[in-house]
This record gives C-alpha cells, sequence and structure tokens, in this order.
C-alpha cells in the first residue's frame, strides 16, 4: 500500500479502530494492541479501496474478525471492569456510568450498540458484519436497549 494513502486511513481511522476493540476486550491494553495489528494488516495490504466507505468498512471488518480470533485464544488475562473504569476518565459522572453499564452488557449485545450509534451502520451493515440475520441484529438492538435502560434506572436511582 502507497505509504501516503496507509499514512491517511491509519490516521483517520485508528480511533474507530480502538473503540470497537475496546467494546470487545474492555480494556485499553489489548485494544492498543489491536490498533498496531489491524493498521499493520492494512499496511501489508495490497487492497485497492474503491472509495473512503470501503476502507473504512473493510477495517471495521478487519478490526471485528481479529477480536473475535484473539478472544478464542486460551489464557488471556482477563482485567476487571473497575480496572478499566479507573485508567478511563470522564468529563462527567454520567458518562463512567453509561460506560460502566454499556460494558456490564454481554459482548453480542454492546457490539451492535457501537456500531449502530457510534459508526452509524445500518441493521443491515451490521448483520453483514456479523454474518447474521437482520432479524437477529434488530432483536439484539431491542434487547440492549431495554437491559441498558434497566440497568440505567437502577444506577442512577440509587444516587
Amino acid at each position: 500500500m502507497e505509504q501516503t494513502i496507509f499514512l491517511m486511513l491509519a490516521e483517520k481511522y485508528k480511533d474507530m479502530i480502538f473503540r470497537i476493540a475496546l467494546n470487545y476486550f474492555g480494556n485499553t491494553y489489548d485494544a492498543d494492541d489491536m490498533v498496531q495489528d489491524v493498521l499493520m494488516k492494512l499496511y501489508s495490504s495490497s487492497k485497492a479501496f474503491e472509495s473512503d466507505e470501503h476502507a473504512r468498512y473493510w477495517l471495521i471488518r478487519v478490526t471485528v474478525n481479529a477480536c473475535k480470533n484473539t478472544l478464542r485464544k486460551p489464557k488471556r488475562k482477563v482485567i476487571s471492569l473497575d480496572e478499566v473504569s479507573a485508567t478511563t476518565t470522564f468529563a462527567y459522572k454520567e458518562q463512567s456510568d453509561l460506560f460502566k453499564t454499556v460494558m456490564g452488557l454481554p459482548e453480542k449485545y454492546r457490539t451492535v450498540l457501537y456500531l449502530f450509534y457510534y459508526e452509524d451502520l445500518s441493521v443491515k451493515e451490521i448483520a453483514q458484519l456479523l454474518n447474521i440475520k437482520e432479524s437477529a441484529v434488530t432483536t439484539r438492538l431491542s434487547r440492549s436497549r431495554e437491559r441498558l435502560k434497566q440497568k440505567l434506572k437502577e444506577v442512577w436511582q440509587d444516587e
């Protein structure tokens, strides 16, 4: 891949890759490693992208697949959510509460929430990325919203 194109894509999408990886791993250490891995795959790729959207979609797909493959490997050190929260800073307590609540959801719900709300992917695109049916995506979105609503209600009522 041409260096100028790589640098442009890396700068533009490194934060997106990090957020997807953080969604899967729940800690910044593994997410940082995944950013490096995905960017190395991009650099060594001979893929010619038709558009910026094509490159973005390819990077999302590679990141999701790489995260899933890493999670399948045995003997992964698990870091608690409290450790992650301690290393991540938020401007408002509500942001911290939301982060902890979302990270407390099962991975299949966190993933569709992230892709839908933060990456602005359609239900159809998410279904293609995750190799599941569109109806499964809408069901997961609905269930994740409901779980999030209930958990946040509990968190904010306690205060």
